[in-house]
């Protein structure tokens, strides 16, 4: 049972565990925000654009209290839309900077003083031989 524990403290300790909780989190938060944002600014927008319908209040009766919500589906079906293209623009910018950060080219580095040493004595052999022949 020691093991275990002692295993499950690797497993739950490791880099990519930490990260993927903190994601999980993060995307908790935003989305609320998301929904904020399609529920009270872009939602009304689109009412007032197709003359004032109320998404939410799109159904499909079935008979008697039963309806399929189809105006909840289009607007979970909003929600994944912003959510997808903020997450690409997002991407976009991240994968924008690190192929700039990559364009650099890195400096050489000043050779040593026994390279230069050793070049300018390949450079005087190759005189010699040149003599020579």
């Amino acid at each position: 049972m020691k093991a275990f524990f002692k295993e499950f403290k690797e497993f739950i300790s490791k880099g990519n565990v930490l990260d993927l909780a903190i994601g999980v989190v993060i995307g908790g938060a935003f989305t609320s925000i998301v929904n904020s944002l399609v529920n009270d600014v872009i939602m009304p927008i689109v009412g007032a654009i197709i003359g004032g319908l109320d998404f939410t209040s799109i159904a499909i009766p079935l008979g008697g209290d039963a309806a399929i919500m189809i105006g909840n589906f289009l607007q979970a079906v909003v929600n994944f839309l912003i959510v997808a293209f903020v997450l690409f623009s997002v991407i976009k910018a991240i994968n924008k900077f690190k192929k700039n950060e990559e364009e650099k080219p890195a400096e050489a580095p000043e050779p040593s003083e026994e390279v230069k040493l050793l070049t300018s004595i390949e450079k005087e052999l190759k005189k010699i031989n040149k003599a020579k022949k």
